[in-house]
């Protein structure tokens, strides 16, 4: 690496992890609440971070902090969410050394929190992007898809099928077997990845994952940057690709309708079609690990499911309320303003808990306890709310529904083993592993 690369590296790593890391422990030792929330969250420490988020939740609405204003309930992180005085993103520099410093060492590759990913900006641009991709991400569209999903599905649980005859004491990983590999496999169909490239996008899009997330130690931070250059300059051959071999399938259209129309400029369209790719199995994945170990754990639950397989679309529900995907996200304040009846003022950053408002017991009663015919488990925010509702959310939805159901009717005894390993990342929430005994299939 050269010098001056290394050097714009390792700024990067300073200002935008190493600082507000440290900022943050001292705040923390002095009391700051939304501090204490993010270095517990840091270390892993996810029985003290349950018992500070309930704190919160009782402090009242909104919790003002040093560094931030907490929300913890239904009610201000919807707020958060839904507001016109907000973006999305945390305050970056305001003019001066500072900003010249965030210009200078700014990264030459895609990032999922850096313009121009979806993730990262709002109107007039984001009215723009996501205008695009409605028209392919219909609720219509995606339902016509569900064949397919569950072929992919029934596939992937015959290969499982298949190790478990040859050897019934075999041990597989769910996650690695089954619950990445479903996700991927349909969103590379219809972004028109070929079967050959599935394992790389997978590896590339599990290694950015801690891209999201505040603090990263240096090892970790490079790792990631290394990832996202790589995707970047993969997905940049996949749009040429494309363009040289067009098809029916979404990303050829986007493309096409891109070029014909000039809605997005280059670097915009591989940004877009970056996330696309990797935001269509990440948080997937999640909800299928998750929903498989909330099943399992729960034997009632599935015996209700037994019972009335109409609950499965609640199901699928409840788990993205009671163990969601994507646990947080970062806005911050556009102008002075009020938000949950707490005055804020401009630039305040406003972290919304979207795993605890899902825990609010004035929205959702006995809130800690699963329940798959919970009436209104959809009022969940798991997949956020307003402009930057997720635009996927009705093929996580089908995905989830599809492959909790196909594995838990294939395989009625699966038991899972001790082992099972929860990821490191923080923004996203879901397992690393879990190993598992298929158990007799059903027939």
């Amino acid at each position: 690496m050269r010098t001056d690369t290394r050097a714009r590296r390792t700024t990067r790593w300073v200002t935008e992890h190493a600082l507000p890391m440290t900022y943050l422990r001292v705040a923390a030792l002095g009391g700051d609440l939304q501090a204490q929330v993010v270095t517990a969250s840091a270390a892993g420490d996810h029985e003290r971070l349950e018992a500070l988020l309930a704190r919160a939740r009782d402090h009242g609405t909104l919790v003002p902090g040093r560094f931030a204003a907490l929300a913890t309930r239904h009610a201000s992180v919807k707020e958060i969410l839904t507001s016109p005085d907000v973006r999305v993103g945390f305050p970056g520099p305001d003019g001066g050394t500072a900003e010249r410093v965030a210009r200078w060492s700014g990264a030459a590759h895609l990032h999922p929190l850096k313009p121009p990913s979806l993730l990262a900006v709002e109107p007039p641009d984001h009215t723009r992007y996501r205008k695009l991709l409605t028209r392919v991400f219909t609720v219509r569209a995606v339902e016509a898809l569900r064949p397919r999903v569950e072929g992919i599905a029934a596939g992937l649980l015959d290969e499982l099928e298949a190790r478990a005859a040859a050897d019934p004491d075999v041990v597989v990983d769910l996650v690695e077997d089954y619950c990445a590999r479903l996700p991927v496999i349909v969103i590379a169909e219809i972004l028109g990845v070929p079967p050959e490239q599935h394992a790389k996008v997978l590896r590339m899009g599990s290694a950015a994952a801690p891209s999201l997330d505040l603090g990263l130690p240096w090892r970790e931070f490079t790792e990631v940057e290394d990832s996202l250059a790589e995707f970047d300059e993969w997905i940049e051959g996949h749009l040429a690709h494309l363009r040289a071999h067009p098809d029916d399938t979404l990303m050829s259209r986007l493309l096409r309708a891109s070029d014909e129309e000039g809605i997005l400029d280059h670097t915009e369209l591989k940004g877009t079609a970056g996330l696309v790719l990797a935001a269509g199995f990440e948080t997937t994945v999640n909800l299928l690990g998750n929903g498989i170990a909330l099943l399992h754990d729960h034997p009632q639950q599935q015996a209700a499911l037994d019972a009335d397989p109409t609950l499965w679309p609640n199901a699928v529900e409840e788990v993205l309320r009671l163990d969601p995907p994507v646990y947080l996200t970062g806005r911050t304040s556009t102008k002075d303003t009020t938000i949950a009846g707490v005055p804020i003022a401009e630039r305040t950053m406003l972290t919304a808990m979207i795993g605890a408002a899902n825990l609010d017991p004035d929205v959702f009663d006995d809130p800690e306890r699963f329940d798959v015919a919970r009436p209104n488990a959809r009022e969940h925010l798991a997949f956020s709310a307003g402009r930057h509702h997720c635009l996927g959310a009705a093929l996580a939805r089908l995905e989830g529904e599809v492959g909790l159901r196909a594995i838990h009717e294939r395989f009625p005894r699966l038991a899972l083993l001790p082992g099972r390993v929860r990821r490191t990342t923080r923004v996203l929430r879901g397992h690393e592993r879990l190993p598992a005994r298929l158990g007799s299939p059903a027939r």
